[in-house]
């Protein structure tokens, strides 16, 4: 078994994996809870948490109507300058 600093492969391997899963924790994915409305550090790229009736979830950042998916609409997060695919309501 080939050691480097007294480190065995496998293991220099588990540690590797170990700091990757940990680098990719953190940031949550579009749909997801986040905790701060405006925040695009806490969500993964090019989303935005959006404050969303009554609760915080990551959402597709947008800079117009085309950016969004069919049933999203690209609205304003409150308190910021950005933007954010948001559901559509349905009609009552």
């Amino acid at each position: 078994m080939i050691k480097r600093h007294g480190l065995t492969w496998p293991v220099l391997a588990t540690m590797l994996a170990l700091a990757l899963a940990l680098a990719a924790c953190g940031s949550s994915d579009i749909g997801e809870s986040c905790d701060e409305p405006g925040s695009i550090d806490e969500c993964v790229d090019n989303a935005i948490c959006t404050n969303e009736d009554g609760r915080s979830i990551c959402r597709l950042r947008c800079d117009e109507q085309s950016d969004c998916p069919a049933n999203y609409s690209c609205n304003g997060v409150a308190a910021t300058d950005r933007k954010s695919c948001q559901p559509d309501k349905p009609a009552k």
